[in-house]
């Protein structure tokens, strides 16, 4: 069923809009039919934004800017995964980015809020998303739930987040992390090797790292 929308807003967060991004951000273009999904997206949050804490940011260009572009890059510089845990998903970023730009990926969106975990669950459920909503806290999964790749995004004590993560990340698998030029040398990971460091396109001091994690022996000879 189609949704009643702003002229304006609609104007803002078009599928025209997000190609545009993406295309002054120098990142791939996106494939038929992504950009409307991302636009189904936003739109979604920024009505639940009404009602809910979800993001600070409420200018829906501003929203692009800053959160849906980083987010895109992120699922284009994914390796090839198959299971994906978005720690601390929050309004999905960039756990439903990456479910719309990755189709291919399992994506479990885990957060522990119970409404954020409702927007979630209509978010998927509206974007016909196959991903899977853990509304608890990570430490409590089960130790048998792991991943391919863990992405971390604007999570409090990222630092300790990282650590918890860690052991839900499989042999030679990735984390993500969405960081700063400030907060990069704060979050200790000596498990992991870093491949790559990229600048976030449109933020002044963004940056995404990939790493892999690394199968360490603790034996001694």
């Amino acid at each position: 069923m189609a949704t009643t929308r702003d002229p304006g807003i609609s104007r803002e967060i078009g599928p025209e809009a997000i190609s545009s991004a993406v295309e002054a951000a120098g990142l791939p273009t996106l494939p038929s039919g992504t950009p409307e999904k991302l636009t189904a997206y936003l739109d979604l949050l920024l009505r639940w934004n009404a009602r809910l804490n979800l993001t600070a940011v409420r200018e829906p260009s501003e929203i692009i800017r800053r959160h849906l572009v980083e987010c895109i890059q992120c699922a284009q510089q994914l390796p090839s995964v198959k299971r994906l845990l978005d720690f601390g998903s929050g309004a999905g970023l960039p756990g439903i980015p990456i479910a719309i730009v990755r189709p291919e990926i399992q994506v479990t969106l885990g957060e522990s809020q119970g409404k954020k975990a409702a927007f979630l669950r209509e978010a998927s459920r509206v974007l016909s998303l196959p991903t899977e909503i853990y509304s608890s806290r990570i430490e409590n999964m089960p130790a048998s739930r792991i991943f391919d790749a863990v992405t971390l995004r604007a999570v409090d004590k990222m630092a300790e987040a990282v650590q918890t993560a860690i052991p839900r990340i499989a042999p030679n698998g990735w984390l993500i992390l969405f960081a700063t030029l400030k907060t990069e040398n704060s979050l200790p990971a000596p498990e992991i090797a870093w491949i790559r460091r990229l600048l976030t396109p449109g933020l002044t001091d963004g940056l995404l790292l990939i790493g892999q994690k690394q199968n360490v022996s603790r034996g001694t000879s």
